[in-house]
């Protein structure tokens, strides 16, 4: 009877409660069911569309001064599998990126304890000024706290200088899980959830959009995933501010929760499904093909997620944890996943404006779906 009155309110466009997510996740709701509801949502709010993108990953170093429990990519400054990339490699990635014909580049990595902010700011201002029709969503809030730490500047004046420097949107990584019952086990020196949504709030209040994420099925339960969509939810209210919403699944190979299974494929279908009925003031929810796996990342086309995200290449950090998924995928792979799931496969921008192409040029029109 409770998932009926659940479904009531979902199709009347009523907000859920903690207390409904909770219900979501348990075994008395079917799968089936939670994704027909899902997938109801997903309509009403962006159509038949799944939306893709043409992008590359840059990640500079390794080197990273934290040592969270959960990853497989930081390295210490005298590990063997350490790097660092110098200017003209950056500058390398970033004509390839333009050559591919990618609109975006993706940019987060270690925080390297000898390298300054300017390291980082020169970074997003060489790129910039090289391609600057390159969109750079660069550093995650994780990333930002390090440089107000290393800078004595505040998160505005920061996040200032990598706006002017040709800073276009912040990935939302660095999220994990809010909790501190969690957050304290898996990250414990990383800027707190506090600090994330507070570097993602002031970020918005400059004019600029950002990401969200969550990282699951790890040490986490239910209740703590759900405490953390409800945050993210509080500040989408705030704000409006978020563009997407992207579960991660965790990765346990190569790192210290190594003994852990990876999530199951009905696990990360329910986390679709209930962040989309959960996050009512998010426009888009992301399936991550990188994470998921391509099938349940297509599946996931029918549980709430209306993006597949991009074509990637040069994606380290899960691959590094043991994903298995392919480097890169092409767009005729893309279209053609959308269109087995019964999608219309559309082509966005960062900014999720529809890209149209001419030969090797291209335009973005006006956002497609602005959502609820």
């Amino acid at each position: 009877m409770r998932f009926h009155e659940i479904r009531a309110k979902v199709e009347a466009g009523e907000r859920l409660s903690a207390d409904d997510g909770l219900f979501l996740y348990s075994p008395a709701v079917h799968l089936n069911d939670l994704g027909e509801l899902a997938n109801f949502v997903r309509e009403r709010t962006n159509g038949n569309l799944a939306y893709y993108n043409i992008n590359t990953h840059l990640n500079p170093t390794n080197v990273c001064v934290y040592r969270c429990i959960f990853c497989a990519f930081r390295s210490d400054l005298r590990e063997a599998k350490g790097y660092l990339m110098n200017d003209e490699q950056i500058l390398a990635r970033g004509q390839e990126a333009v050559d591919a014909a990618c609109t975006e580049m993706h940019i987060v990595g270690g925080l390297h304890h000898q390298k300054p902010f300017e390291w980082y700011l020169n970074l997003i201002r060489s790129l910039h000024d090289a391609y600057p029709r390159l969109h750079l969503k660069a550093w995650t809030a994780v990333e930002i706290q390090w440089f107000t730490r290393l800078t004595g500047l505040s998160i505005r004046e920061v996040l200032t200088e990598l706006r002017d420097a040709g800073l276009g949107s912040l990935p939302g990584g660095g999220a994990e899980i809010f909790h501190p019952e969690i957050r304290d086990q898996i990250c414990e020196h990383k800027a707190d959830a506090g600090r994330w949504l507070e570097i993602h709030r002031t970020l918005h209040s400059l004019g600029l959009r950002s990401n969200a994420t969550m990282l699951y099925g790890h040490l986490e339960n239910a209740y703590h995933r759900i405490d953390h969509l409800l945050r993210l939810r509080e500040l989408q209210d705030e704000t409006g501010g978020f563009q997407t919403f992207i579960p991660l699944a965790f990765h346990p190979e190569n790192t210290k929760l190594s003994h852990l299974k990876k999530p199951s494929s009905l696990l990360d279908l329910r986390t679709m499904a209930v962040s989309r009925l959960m996050l009512d003031n998010f426009a888009h929810i992301k399936a991550y093909w990188i994470m998921l796996g391509i099938g349940t990342a297509q599946t996931a086309l029918a549980y709430g997620a209306d993006d597949l995200d991009g074509t990637v290449r040069h994606e380290l950090i899960y691959h590094d944890a043991g994903a298995k998924t392919p480097e890169i995928l092409s767009v005729e792979e893309i279209r053609r996943l959308i269109v087995e799931a019964g999608r219309e496969p559309v082509e966005r921008d960062t900014l999720y404006r529809r890209v149209e192409r001419s030969g090797a040029g291209w335009t973005a029109a006006e956002p497609i779906l602005a959502g609820r």
